[in-house]
Order: C-alpha cells, then sequence, then structure tokens
C-alpha cells in the first residue's frame, strides 16, 4: 500500500510518499504561497524515489479542502494528471479532517470523550470548520462559519472540551471565552498527516472521478474583475 499525497489546501506546499503506515519521504516548504513553484518539482523527487527503490505506487492522494482556491485546483490537477498518466486510483483527502487527525496523533492523553475543531482561515472573522468526534464524524455539517462569541455555545455548554486547531483557530481564540474552550497552537495540514486517511480511503476502494471530481471549497469560489484605467 504505496502512496504519493499532496497537500497544498493552506500556506504549506507538502507532498509525502508513504507505505503501509510508515512515512518513506516527505517534502515541504512553508514559505508563502509558492505551490505553482514547488510542487512539480517535489513530486518528480518523490518519483525519482520510487524509481531506485522499485517500489510501485498504489494511488494518488490530494486533500480537496477546504482551503486556498488557488492551492487546492493546483493540487488536484497535478494529481488528477498523475493518476491518469500513470493508471492510478486518485483518493480525495478532506482538509479538516487532516487536521483532526494530525491532532490525535499530536497526544496519547485524549480520553476519546473530546471533540476536535478543525478550522481553515477565510476572510475576516470566517473560518470553514466543523466540530468532530474521535470517530470522525461531524457534529454539524461542515462549511463556512463567521466567529462570534456564540459559535459552538451549545457544545461547550454541554461540558465537552473543544480542541481548536488550525489557522483560523487564532480567530476563534479573540471571540470564544469559555472553561472548555482549548487550543492547540502550530497546527497546519501537511501531507505526511494524510497517511491514515488515504490508506484508509484505498482499502474501501473510496475513489474520486478522474473526470469529474473538483475541490471541496464548501463556498462558493468568488471572483474580481480588474478595473479598466482606460475606462470612465
Amino acid at each position: 500500500m504505496t502512496i504519493l499525497n499532496i497537500e497544498t489546501s493552506g500556506k504549506i506546499c507538502s507532498v509525502a510518499l508513504t507505505q503501509y503506515g510508515a512515512l518513506e519521504m516527505q517534502l515541504d516548504n512553508a514559505e508563502g504561497m509558492q505551490h505553482a513553484n514547488l510542487l512539480a518539482p517535489f513530486v518528480d523527487r518523490i518519483l525519482e524515489e520510487v524509481r531506485r527503490k522499485e517500489m510501485k505506487l498504489d494511488a494518488i492522494a490530494v486533500s480537496i479542502g477546504p482551503g486556498s482556491y488557488t492551492g487546492l485546483r493546483i493540487g488536484l490537477s497535478l494529481a488528477k494528471g498523475l493518476a491518469f498518466s500513470m493508471n492510478l486510483p486518485l483518493i480525495g483527502v478532506d482538509t479538516l479532517k487532516i487536521l483532526a487527525v494530525k491532532a490525535m496523533f499530536r497526544s496519547e492523553n485524549w480520553t476519546g470523550e473530546e471533540i476536535l475543531v478543525p478550522m481553515v482561515d477565510a476572510r475576516r472573522m470566517e473560518v470553514f470548520t466543523a466540530p468532530y468526534d474521535f470517530a470522525l464524524n461531524p457534529l454539524t455539517e461542515p462549511g463556512p462559519m463567521i466567529l462570534d462569541e456564540n459559535s459552538f455555545k451549545d457544545l461547550l455548554d454541554s461540558g465537552k472540551h473543544l480542541y481548536f486547531i488550525g489557522d483560523g483557530a487564532e480567530k476563534a481564540k479573540k471571540v470564544i471565552n469559555h472553561p472548555n474552550a482549548h487550543w492547540i497552537e502550530g497546527l497546519l495540514p501537511q501531507a505526511k498527516d494524510m497517511m491514515a486517511l488515504s490508506e484508509k480511503a484505498l482499502r474501501e476502494k473510496d475513489f474520486l472521478d478522474l473526470a469529474y471530481s473538483t475541490p471541496n471549497y464548501l463556498k462558493a469560489y468568488q471572483t474580481t474583475i480588474p478595473k479598466n484605467p482606460l475606462k470612465k
């Protein structure tokens, strides 16, 4: 079970080669949004490692959002091309679940009763989010949320301990003040964090359609038309 994992939903451009629960190789760059320039060379270096070790890829996995519109399109486009040219299945991995799994492996002191709340930064006080239990079941439908002091109040008041993670969690920290609210700082999605989810999808043959799959933006993509300085 050898998978090439691609994560481009956020600030980190990341590619990882995983095999049966082990990380074989990873390449990451967190110096800004350079995905268009870095992703293809990263993938080439991973494929060189595959050939050098005479390994056989079983699938291509890619984060499908939510996240940066541009980053998601770059990652999915390259992943589709690889899967098509190499005749491999394509796996789509939810970015919020990638963050939740990363938090799970961050500590061995979980009771399993906690609620994980991954957050992907959007504009202003908005995030893409959903609360997940430890079986990775969303307790509400994932989607955009404008944060305020009442966000997740029902869950927090129920006695559950909520752990906020991701680059959008800093916004929540500014407005949510509750003894059951906790923050895990510094967690951003990376390709190596996809391993458990992509291997599960491969076992279950949960694949994307190469022709029709699109990023999971969770919100309509908005374009702007630049003004023509010559037009009055």
